[in-house]
């Protein structure tokens, strides 16, 4: 006697609410392209705003590659523990944060500070957003749907030269709203 296959009701899902979910996920992806690229728009009016030196000016592009890995190291736990949901949604806060704080400082620790909580939220994002998607999508669909996630990537990081190159006409102040800009 032979059985039916067995079908999970992913499998039966809404292809349009995947797709939703998936795009939703996909943000996050949008905002850890942005991130990595803006800060080569703005190195060079950050630099002459803090008067950095060759050093201090590589700590503040690399920080945010820091909490990166920092963030990708704790996001398996903490998904683990309170879903990989509820960890994304902290990952976008950390992220809104963090562009503010790197927008507004008033010294080169503070803008190291708040690189480095984009960081951890980029580093928690990149890991958990593919596997977000992959587990609500139908597979059917599901290389197409994960699939998103570095096309926004790529978008996030043509975004942020665009948004750089049309706010580098602002004068020596114009890379605080490179950084703000990554809030919107």
């Amino acid at each position: 006697m032979t059985q039916a296959p067995v079908t999970t009701s992913i499998d039966r899902g809404s292809t349009t609410y995947a797709y939703l979910v998936s795009i939703v996920a996909a943000t996050s992806g949008l905002l850890f392209g942005f991130y990595i690229a803006v800060i080569n728009g703005a190195i060079i009016f950050l630099r002459e705003q803090f008067r950095l030196s060759e050093v201090q000016t590589e700590v503040a592009a690399s920080s945010l590659l820091f909490g990166c890995v920092a963030g990708a190291l704790a996001a398996g736990w903490l998904s683990d523990r309170f879903g990989r949901r509820r960890i994304l949604l902290v990952s976008a806060l950390l992220f809104a944060a963090s562009a503010f704080g790197a927008a507004l400082p008033r010294n080169l620790e503070q803008f190291t500070a708040a690189r480095f909580l984009g960081g951890v939220a980029i580093g928690m994002a990149s890991l958990l957003a593919p596997l977000y998607i992959a587990e609500v999508s139908p597979p059917r669909i599901r290389g197409r749907l994960v699939s998103l996630n570095q096309m926004a990537i790529t978008t996030g990081i043509l975004l942020a030269y665009l948004i750089n190159w049309l706010l580098s006409f602002g004068g020596p102040a114009s890379w605080r709203w490179m950084f703000a800009s990554a809030a919107v």
